[in-house]
């Protein structure tokens, strides 16, 4: 699906968009090995999650799941890739998060995808303007989202 936000939304118009959906991603796949890569770089390194064997015996979900910080860092690039800061916009800086749910596990192997609607654009001055997005991490096959966030980023005019 890629880049939703075309059209007139610009730094200028986001205020328009509030309430609206700006798009879905693309499907990315969720592998053993990307949640491996995860574990080495940030140390959690749970069984759950990297112990294939131990996972297929002894986890209730049928095998390894990727971490809950793994899923929530997938929210920046297919933000981007869904065209949340605005083409004229210098710069999208992340401010944070307001909450974060997660809700059904991501197995390995499992396709997510982003789902992302504009909740709010505040000015804060100086061509600096808050967004607040809910973002829905969507796992294809299940019925319920991976996560659901509220994420907060300043765009930079």
């Amino acid at each position: 699906m890629g880049n939703d936000c075309v059209g007139n939304y610009s730094v200028a118009t986001i205020g328009d968009f509030v309430g609206r959906e700006l798009g879905v991603s693309d499907w990315v796949v969720v592998d053993q090995a990307r949640i491996n890569a995860f574990a080495e770089c940030t140390g959690d390194r749970q069984w759950i999650h990297v112990d294939e064997e131990r996972a297929k015996r002894e986890s209730p979900f049928g095998g390894t799941i990727a971490h809950g910080y793994l899923t929530l860092s997938l929210l920046a690039a297919m933000a981007i890739e869904i065209g949340m800061v605005p083409k004229d916009a210098s710069a999208g800086l992340n401010y944070g998060l307001d909450k974060v749910r997660f809700m059904t596990p991501v197995k390995a192997g499992a396709r997510v995808r982003g789902r992302v609607t504009l909740v709010s654009a505040q000015s804060k001055g100086g061509g600096r303007i808050l967004i607040k997005a809910m973002n829905e991490l969507q796992i294809d096959g299940e019925d319920k989202p991976a996560l659901v966030a509220e994420t907060l980023a300043m765009l930079v005019a």
